[in-house]
């Protein structure tokens, strides 16, 4: 809802007639609660829905965190915008005011991700991983109320509620890489609205646009999902553009990581080198 009503308002703000009426959709994810994503199980568990009302023409656009965005779109839609990037890395909110450093030995850790886990665990073997699901609020309420010692989450979901000041720690990505495209926020349309399609392509910026590209070639080359941990960072300088990307085995035990370095224009193709060079170190 925060990233709906920014984007309502960016896109007013560039258009001076232009009305914007959000239509809420709640979706699987926002409805199951108590189980872990990865069990939950299928792929668009915040965006089916969402996608569902574009098609079905009840909305004209569809606004959503791109690290929630399957890499695989359905035929008909297509992201006409990528949103300037939010800061992508994980962020650890604890209650003692403790970074992960210092976070007590076997110390409780709240997140579901199986990303993070992998690669906290791989970090500090010694940390216990709790499940939480729930919107900001609800995680931020439960590190008091469950008794936990931190809860690990997105960076940007707390820099767009203003809560960025919650934040104890921003995790360096070389102990815990992103999901793909997160800090992003994609604005889906139809293929067949030019209009709306360029009214929207006043948000798309670049650097988010080459991220996106290249992150998600990677995971769609691994065929990746919430049920797999992998993670992807790319960082752009000028015309060249550089890809870290990790692979776990469920349980976190074993970790590929590597990195690939190529041209800007061609952040696909990057994707699909990086996807090879983890592959052929036994992803």
């Amino acid at each position: 809802m925060a990233q709906s009503r920014w984007v309502a308002g960016e896109l007013m703000a560039k258009h001076d007639s232009l009305e914007v009426e959000l239509v809420i959709v709640r979706t699987t994810g926002d409805r199951v609660q108590d189980v872990a994503l990865h069990e939950v199980g299928g792929k668009g568990l915040f965006t089916k829905e969402v996608e569902e009302a574009l098609l079905g023409r009840d909305a004209d656009l569809a606004v959503h965190s791109l690290k929630d965005l399957p890499w695989e779109i359905p035929q008909g839609l297509t992201i006409a915008a990528y949103t300037v990037s939010e800061d992508p890395r994980d962020a650890l909110v604890s209650r003692s005011g403790s970074g992960l450093d210092d976070l007590p030995a076997g110390a409780r850790v709240g997140t579901s991700s199986l990303r993070r886990v992998a690669q906290l665990r791989a970090y500090r073997p010694d940390l216990r991983f709790e499940p939480m699901r729930g919107n900001i609020d609800t995680r931020l309420r439960k590190l008091q109320t469950e008794g936990w010692d931190a809860i690990v989450l997105a960076g940007a979901g707390l820099s767009r509620l203003g809560l960025a000041d919650r934040i104890t720690e921003w995790l360096p990505t070389s102990v815990c890489l992103p999901a793909a495209g997160q800090g992003i926020v994609a604005v889906q349309v139809r293929e067949d609205d030019a209009e709306t399609g360029g009214i929207v392509g006043a948000l798309d910026c670049r650097e988010s646009r080459i991220r996106a590209e290249a992150e998600r070639s990677a995971m769609a080359q691994l065929g990746g999902g919430c049920r797999t941990p992998m993670g992807f960072l790319a960082t752009v300088d000028g015309n060249t553009c550089r890809l870290e990307g990790f692979v776990a085995s469920p349980d976190g035990e074993v970790i590929v990581r590597t990195a690939v370095e190529g041209s800007a224009g061609a952040p696909a193709a990057l994707g699909a080198q990086l996807a090879e060079a983890l592959l052929a170190t036994g992803a």
